[in-house]
């Protein structure tokens, strides 16, 4: 599973001229799932993404996770996360997993963040959808619960 997580002021998903999902200060996450992917690492994901510490604390210093600063998550599908640019110009998605297993996984994000007590917004799964992202720094990172060490 994968995910770009970025630290935001705001974020919103829209499909077609309605808001669907919106946060204010917390995370954006893109959320990939792959073929290989299993409950335990939508686990791992959600316990990384409630704990990483990017917030900044009353030094400046990076040290508070999103649930210390009472943040929200916004969490929107990305397939586009397992496209494959090696080859010629066109991606190929084939390591993505299948639309049901995607969105079981997704689902399973979610409600492991909501069970850690933050506030989640999401996109619509397989809809076209435009994101807002205002990124606060910007604070971009990449997750990938196979890359553990």
């Amino acid at each position: 599973m994968r995910a770009v997580v970025q630290r935001v002021t705001r974020g919103a998903v829209r499909v077609g001229p309605e808001t669907v999902g919106e946060i204010g200060r917390g995370f954006v996450v893109l959320l990939g799932v792959g073929q290989d992917d299993t409950a335990e690492d939508a686990a791992y994901l959600a316990e990384k993404i409630a704990h990483l510490r990017v917030f900044e604390d009353s030094t400046g210093k990076m040290n508070r996770s999103v649930l210390e600063v009472d943040g929200s998550v916004l969490v929107v599908s990305q397939f586009t996360l397992f496209g494959d640019c090696r080859k010629g110009r066109r991606p190929g998605f084939s390591t993505a997993a299948g639309p049901d297993r995607a969105r079981e996984l997704y689902v399973e994000v979610v409600r492991r963040l909501e069970a850690l007590g933050l506030p989640v917004a999401q996109g619509q799964f397989r809809e076209h959808m435009q994101v807002e992202i205002v990124n606060d720094g910007p604070v971009t990172l990449l997750l990938d619960s196979k890359k553990l060490f």
